[in-house]
């Protein structure tokens, strides 16, 4: 990377400035470590970048084969692997967390920051019920169904059922958009309708219903549906 001004080198300016600042491209240059003979490890890694739909985005490697990897030109058997390893492990480290460090849901945007990783890229709808006690601490993130939202595939029997055994006080639930879009869909409202209801009878408070899109998530609760 001598090729780089000092100030705009990526380990260099993680150092000075924290992880934080460096763009998507930066990041991934200090993965591949190196270049070649007529581009930078960053050069090369906007060019890697650039095979998405997205631009600059990132979300596409996680589906990229290491034949598909090697096969841009520049990146080789050793970069690819590279590459696919960051990608799970990034995947691993979002949705790992410790259930015994007390996580306190105040807001939407606690439960959207805990489970955002682990959900916004994922390509079939997964519908989870965060149990919390009388202080709102999480006691389990129940993975309730894959597919659709619909009343067929998330009833309340089998939602309530794990809650009922974590004798929890309120439950929030949480589902993502494949597409990107956390609108809600006419499906979404009423299976909500219906597992506010059921809570009700058995005495567990749904608090919420967060839809997880790419980026960004709905509050139903915000929106006026429950």
């Amino acid at each position: 990377m001598k090729e780089l001004p000092l100030s705009e080198r990526p380990y260099e300016k993680l150092e000075r400035y924290g992880a934080e600042v460096l763009s998507n491209a930066e990041l991934l240059a200090i993965i591949i470590k190196t270049g070649n003979r007529n581009e930078t490890s960053v050069t090369l890694a906007q060019r890697v970048l650039k095979q998405g739909s997205g631009g600059e985005g990132i979300s596409f490697l996680y589906d990229m084969a290491l034949e598909e990897l090697r096969g841009i030109k520049g990146i080789g058997r050793v970069k690819a692997i590279q590459i696919k390893a960051l990608m799970e492990l990034s995947k691993r480290a979002a949705s790992t967390f410790n259930l015994s460090e007390r996580i306190v849901i105040k807001s939407p945007q606690d439960i959207y920051r805990l489970l955002m990783g682990d959900m916004r890229y994922l390509k079939k709808e997964v519908f989870k019920a965060v149990l919390l006690n009388t202080k709102n601490h999480v006691i389990k993130i129940s993975n309730i169904s894959i597919g659709s939202l619909s009343a067929s595939i998330v009833h309340p029997r089998e939602v309530y059922r794990e809650a009922v055994k974590a004798s929890c006080s309120a439950v929030i639930f949480v589902h993502n958009h494949p597409s990107g879009d956390p609108e809600p869909s006419a499906d979404d409202i009423e299976t909500t309708r219906r597992l506010v209801e059921s809570g009700e009878i058995l005495g567990i408070k749904a608090l919420d219903h967060i839809i997880i899109g790419d980026g960004t998530y709905i509050s139903m609760k915000e929106k006026g549906y429950i």
